[in-house]
Parts: C-alpha cells; structure tokens; sequence
C-alpha cells in the first residue's frame, strides 16, 4: 500500500481539498509555494500514463475546479500542472499556483509550513471551490 493510499484511507492525516469516488485532492505537506495541492487517483497504479482511460480525463475534470479555486485563493498567474511521480510509486498530478516556469522547479527547496498555515492555505481553496 502507498502512503497516497494511507492518506486516503485516512491511516495518515492530510489536509483535504477535495474527494469523490475516483480522486482524493490535499495539500502537498512539502510545497513548492502556497497553494501547492496533489491529485491523486482512488486507485494504486505507478504511472500516471498506466491509468485506464477514463481515469485520465476524469482526473482533469476533477481537478479543474480546485484549479480554478487555487487561482482565486494565491496571486498568481495561472496554476500549473506537473506529473513526475518519481518519489512515490502512485500516479498524481501536481497542480501550483505559478508565476512563471521556475515556479514548478521541482528541485528548488521546499517550504515548510506550520500546521495553522497548512490550514489556512486549505481554507482558501476550499472556501473557493
């Protein structure tokens, strides 16, 4: 099982965006910027590529709403999207709000947030959807 899986499960606590019966949206606890969110499938597969069809574009349709809300949540100029899936073995997707492409280096170092910011980052968003 992965910890995507265990925090869907609700084995390890997250901070919930969004969730139907196919996705599970929260907050990234080691984000790029504020704002930063992982949308991951239901289901365990390694690759987002390896998903069945009609996961791939009801992941996009789940997504773009909390899209939308992170646009309205963070000054930004868009929220970006990135798929790499290199450190956990469970296909998701990345959505950032972004200013420019170095916005979505994923090597740059990683913020870290307090429990009270966490929740007033998801608050925001969720506030907005």
């Amino acid at each position: 099982m992965t910890i995507f899986s265990k925090i869907i499960n609700g084995e390890i606590p997250s901070y919930k965006i969004a969730e139907d019966e196919n996705f599970y949206a929260f907050l990234d606890i080691f984000p790029l910027v504020k704002g930063h969110v992982l949308v991951v499938p239901k289901i365990e597969v390694d690759k987002i590529f390896d998903l069945p069809e009609n996961y791939l574009s009801a992941m996009m349709l789940f997504a773009k709403p909390i899209a939308k809300a992170i646009e309205k949540s963070f000054d930004c100029n868009r929220c970006g999207i990135s798929v790499i899936g290199l450190e956990v073995p469970h296909a998701h997707m990345h959505l950032v709000p972004i200013n420019n492409a170095d916005d979505l280096n994923f090597t740059r170092e990683k913020l870290k947030l307090s429990k009270e910011e966490m929740e007033e980052v998801r608050t925001r968003i969720v506030s907005a959807l």
